[in-house]
């Protein structure tokens, strides 16, 4: 029974080069090097900036790409604004949102590997001047709710002191969406809910898209619209784990087999219907006519949990185009080109400089930035002054199998990274896990078969390459048809590797630990005390645990060498 379910699934993911079909855009529509940005039309007053950011929401987890996931409010926003579909963020949290905030890549803020945890002493760098607070000086009045997940392990890396007036929401990674209860680890736990620079203690009990939609409509209730320019900051929790949504989301799917897939697409439904909340606030207090909404999601989805991201390849965490291609859409009356899909290749580093520009700030006088102001580009068509995008270069990050020999004397590849450069895209080291997971149709599916890896040759190489222009699905590795652009991408990755500051993963501090701290994560390290140089100081997680034994390895095995044995020559 096992092995025909599992044959089944097989079947069912043959059909990815269908649907990869939709993909593909021609060549006319893909944009060309440009070395000089243009200059576009820029509103007469400083619009009103409302983003909203999702977390773990994949490519296929909006209703416009998805026939199982209804989200009418996004859809239609989308439909009447542009919609994204070159748009790339970071395959982790952390990653996304400091480069959303920065508007530079990882490497240069030494946030290049993995993500901030709850006792690492550790933040966005102090030195770095902040989206917010660049609109703060051009005169908006800025605001941040929901997840901040930037560090917070000191007051000055806490959100109110970074560039945002107000702060409501966690500072962790994953919270409780009713309890705000956060662990890190099974025993180490605290609530996680903050107003300003203080603990939110007898705010939670109420599902937190629903109290952060809450919030924001209260902002634009009591803020004169025609007075002083408003960016707000929505970082959903959703739809994140843990999976639980009100009961009464989850029954519009009740056909659907998949549990968590149930569950998730529920939570995708709560996201709408803030969303259209929000909008609908938008309009009653006078702040439309003159406002840029903008929606994101902060990296692909985790198909384990009930997230899809087909028919792209990968998941949360890994550098294929399910964990960096994110979902996007720009809604605003001011965009004067509506109702159209854009291909224009942009990153999210892109909006800082964009954003700061809509607000009538300089961006030419800020140094360091490696985003682009795209509002050209979303606003009236035009070509993206974007010709490539670092992924990143993660130094911690590194496999047994590659060598400078096999990349060429120019790169080491055991080093995990990625970029691209026009149609190509080149990955080194681990690229993490590269299956294509189809959308989860079956019940109960044990969770260790969702990571068989189906590329037999993945073992045996150390570096990709693909045009994902023409096949998004990266399902043609063209690295050793194409040894001239592998190289020119190689010498690319050692050109931004000069540029690169140490990488920031210290250890963690057992000051940090909740029951120290009033049962709250909150900061730990006082203003007077001193910064710890942790550069060079790096923390293996889970190093030195005892491994358990392996209760399914014989199963897994079994089916991982069946596996190999059906797809490696159909796929």
């Amino acid at each position: 029974m096992a092995l025909s379910v599992l044959f089944g699934l097989f079947i069912l993911s043959l059909q990815t080069s269908a649907s990869c079909s939709d993909l593909r855009s021609s060549r006319e529509d893909v944009e060309r090097f440009r070395v000089e940005q243009t200059s576009g039309f820029k509103p007469k007053r400083p619009p009103h900036i409302i983003f909203i950011l999702t977390d773990d929401q994949g490519f296929n987890d909006i209703g416009y790409h998805s026939r199982d996931i209804r989200s009418p409010t996004l859809d239609k926003l989308a439909s009447e604004g542009v919609r994204l579909e070159n748009y790339y963020v970071q395959p982790l949290c952390t990653p996304s949102r400091s480069q959303l905030i920065t508007g530079r890549y990882q490497i240069h803020t030494g946030l290049q590997h993995s993500i901030i945890r709850p006792r690492q002493p550790s933040c966005l760098p102090l030195d770095v001047v902040t989206l917010p607070q660049r609109l703060q000086e051009a005169g908006y009045s800025t605001h941040m709710v929901g997840k901040w997940h930037l560090g917070f392990y000191r007051k000055d890396c806490l959100p109110t002191r970074r560039g945002f007036h107000t702060y409501f929401g966690s500072l962790t990674g994953s919270v409780d969406y009713y309890t705000y209860g956060s662990c890190d680890g099974k025993s180490l736990c605290g609530f996680d809910l903050h107003e300003g620079e203080s603990v939110a203690w007898g705010k939670g009990g109420k599902y937190s898209t629903h109290l952060y939609t809450q919030r924001v409509r209260k902002i634009l209730a009591t803020h004169d619209s025609t007075s002083q320019p408003l960016f707000i900051f929505l970082s959903l929790q959703a739809v994140h784990t843990p999976l639980k949504p009100p009961k009464e989301y989850i029954y519009p799917y009740r056909r659907m087999g998949n549990v968590p897939r149930r569950k998730y697409a529920a939570m995708v439904s709560i996201v709408d219907e803030a969303v259209r909340n929000i909008t609908y606030a938008l309009r009653k207090y006078g702040f439309y006519r003159n406002s840029v909404v903008i929606f994101s999601t902060d990296n692909g989805a985790q198909p384990l949990t009930g997230g899809s991201n087909w028919p792209l390849r990968g998941c949360k965490g890994t550098y294929w185009e399910g964990g960096i291609r994110g979902v996007g859409f720009v809604h605003s009356p001011l965009i004067r080109q509506r109702r159209r899909v854009s291909r224009a290749l942009i990153h999210i580093t892109d909006w800082y400089p964009t954003l700061v520009g809509l607000a009538g700030g300089n961006v030419s006088q800020h140094q360091g930035l490696d985003g682009f102001d795209v509002w050209p580009t979303i606003s009236e068509g035009k070509e993206s002054p974007r010709l490539e995008i670092l992924h990143n270069i993660d130094p911690l990050h590194r496999r047994s199998r590659g060598s400078f020999k096999d990349g060429y004397g120019l790169w080491d590849t055991t080093v995990q990274a990625a970029i691209r450069v026009g149609d190509w895209k080149l990955l080194t080291g681990d690229p993490g896990h590269g299956d294509w997971v189809p959308p989860q149709v079956l019940t109960n599916f044990p969770s260790s078969w969702w990571h068989l890896e189906r590329q037999i040759e993945k073992k045996k190489k150390s570096v990709w390459l693909f045009n994902v222009t023409g096949d998004p699905c990266e399902r043609h590795d063209l690295a050793v048809h194409r040894p001239d652009v592998v190289k020119e991408l190689l010498a690319r990755l050692a050109v931004y590797n000069r540029t690169a500051i140490p990488v920031r993963y210290p250890p963690d501090d057992a000051r940090a630990n909740p029951s120290l701290n009033g049962g709250a994560w909150r900061p730990w390290v006082g203003d007077d005390e001193e910064e710890e140089n942790w550069d060079g100081i790096y923390y293996k997680r889970g190093k030195n645990r005892k491994r358990k034994k392996c209760r399914l390895c014989k199963l897994q095995s079994f089916f991982k060498k069946l596996n190999l044995k059906i797809m490696s020559k159909q796929i």
